[in-house]
């Protein structure tokens, strides 16, 4: 049996990079998907994954940060499928700007996306996970959050917040009895769009996790390898992870 068959599982920030390679993946393992992002292409990309796995796979238009909009499409969710099984805050922001150099703009567009979006999808899903008798939250975080980028600043504040939120929710929801796990992912570099258009903006050559580079012995990841890791703590096999922040950096962090 495909390992989370009958799942209703939904990914925000899916039409592209690490979400992008989550819809696929849970698809294939017999979940029904519903991709979100502010980029209309995951519309086409839902039609894709539908017609190669034959699950059912919808999109919604969404800008994480708004709150109205998330329950729009919760209440949507509930009412076609019953409620939500997984939820992976994976919608991201990246601005490449220092303590010193960060506008308060970027500042607050980056939490709006990433800590108040991850907020509000955890608070939108509760319910819905209720009445299906539990879930699994799954926070896409950052190895950010452990090492402290100056060049990312923002980013890396709002990843900290994830790491630090999702062990709040995770708490909660065990006191509550609620049987909704919570936990967080922190990837190193890659290979997205959003990791190449980062390394040219710095001026530095896009990486390539097929070719070893010896000033960075970490390398660069692909995509599949954060799905796998999504996939397992979307599945019941991770019935007893909860409250985890899992490292996918390939020893990156310990060096």
């Amino acid at each position: 049996m495909a390992r989370v068959s009958g799942k209703i599982i939904m990914i925000t920030g899916a039409a592209s990079g690490l979400g992008k390679a989550d819809a696929w993946k849970l698809a294939e393992e017999g979940a029904t998907v519903i991709l979100t992002d502010i980029n209309d292409e995951g519309e086409a990309l839902a039609r894709e994954i539908s017609e190669a796995t034959g699950q059912t796979t919808r999109f919604f238009h969404q800008d994480v940060s708004d709150e109205d909009r998330w329950q729009e499409i919760m209440d949507q969710v509930v009412d076609e499928f019953g409620g939500l099984d997984v939820l992976v805050n994976n919608a991201g922001v990246a601005y490449i700007t220092t303590p010193e150099s960060t506008t308060l703009e970027q500042f607050r567009k980056t939490n709006a996306v990433m800590s108040e979006g991850v907020f509000l999808g955890c608070r939108a899903a509760i319910p819905a996970m209720k009445r299906r008798g539990g879930g699994s939250i799954i926070n896409m975080s950052s190895i950010a959050s452990h090492l402290g980028y100056p060049v990312y600043f923002a980013y890396t504040a709002a990843k900290g917040a994830v790491r630090s939120m999702t062990k709040s929710i995770a708490a909660h929801c065990q006191s509550k009895g609620y049987n909704i796990r919570c936990n967080s992912v922190h990837p190193g570099a890659i290979d997205t769009p959003m990791v190449h258009s980062s390394f040219a903006a710095l001026g530095m050559e896009p990486p390539d996790p097929d070719k070893p580079d010896p000033s960075n012995p970490a390398g660069v990841g692909k995509p599949e390898d954060v799905a796998n890791l999504v996939l397992y703590l979307a599945s019941d096999e991770s019935r007893f992870m909860n409250g985890a922040e899992l490292l996918l950096d390939n020893a990156l962090s310990i060096q």
